[in-house]
């Protein structure tokens, strides 16, 4: 997007959001907030955080491989990892603004937590709350997960990818 500032001069203004988690699976309700945040951003960075201490259901390169099916029709979003702190990831690839979806109160808090705990290690970052769409109000990684573990259904809750992926995971079928 081209911005004439006062004074005539034309500078290309590009912004680019992070948008940071486990996504141990990917949901629908993060594929929502990844569209919708594809909308306002020129850019968008799904950055699965690889945390070595975390025990996750999928590996990182799953994760990864889910994400870039799911997000491969969005051209303005793009799929990465990191070990580090998120906001010296931001800071290496150029991204101001970190999005992060809220579905509930407790949620707000935990994430406000977050947050300020990301703009004390870096004051220039900025943290954007979104809320989820109403219809995944309830949809949650590990409520997936659960459901899945006990072969209930998780159609709707989660893209056909990660559905098959869960189902053999824990080695049933419809």
């Amino acid at each position: 997007m081209n911005v004439d500032l006062i004074g005539g001069n034309d500078y290309t203004w590009r912004m680019k959001v992070l948008f940071p988690g486990s996504f141990d699976p990917p949901t629908n309700g993060h594929l929502n907030l990844i569209k919708r945040a594809s909308r306002v951003f020129d850019a968008v960075e799904v950055v699965i955080g690889d945390n070595g201490e975390k025990k996750n259901l999928f590996t990182i390169e799953e994760r990864k491989a889910f994400l870039e099916e799911i997000t491969a029709d969005i051209k303005n979003v793009k799929v990465g990892v990191t070990n580090k702190l998120i906001v010296v990831y931001a800071k290496e690839v150029g991204a101001k603004v970190m999005l992060r979806g809220v579905r509930a109160l407790t949620d707000f808090g935990y994430e406000f937590e977050l947050a300020m705990t990301n703009k004390s290690l870096d004051p220039e970052i900025e943290i954007m709350f979104m809320p989820t769409d109403p219809k995944y109000f309830v949809v949650r990684s590990s409520i997936v997960n659960e459901l899945a573990r006990m072969e209930g259904r998780v159609t709707g809750m989660v893209p056909p990818c990660v559905e098959a992926a869960l189902k053999e995971k824990f080695g049933y079928s419809d």
